[in-house]
């Protein structure tokens, strides 16, 4: 199975969130760097349909969250099963 891949930057408040909720709940992830990765950052912008918005946070199904609070990403948690 795919790890979670959360898409963000070292100087985001909300990637900071998101990234401290997933370490509390011992969820497998993976962060990439949009500002060290062009890739990565074109696929984001690719997703948002042009927007850059942090954190992404895509799942192993392939759905995605854009700057989600903690109750959307925990949510989503449960839905996959993972929590």
């Amino acid at each position: 199975m795919k790890n979670i891949i959360m898409y963000s930057t070292d100087w985001c408040g909300d990637c900071v969130r998101s990234e401290a909720l997933l370490k509390s709940l011992k969820i497998n992830f993976d962060v990439v760097d949009v500002d060290k990765d062009e890739v990565a950052n074109s696929y984001i912008q690719e997703l948002q349909n042009g927007a850059r918005r942090i954190p992404t946070i895509v799942f192993p199904d392939d759905t995605f969250l854009v700057e989600p609070t903690d109750i959307e990403l925990r949510d989503k948690l449960k839905d996959l099963g993972t929590i």
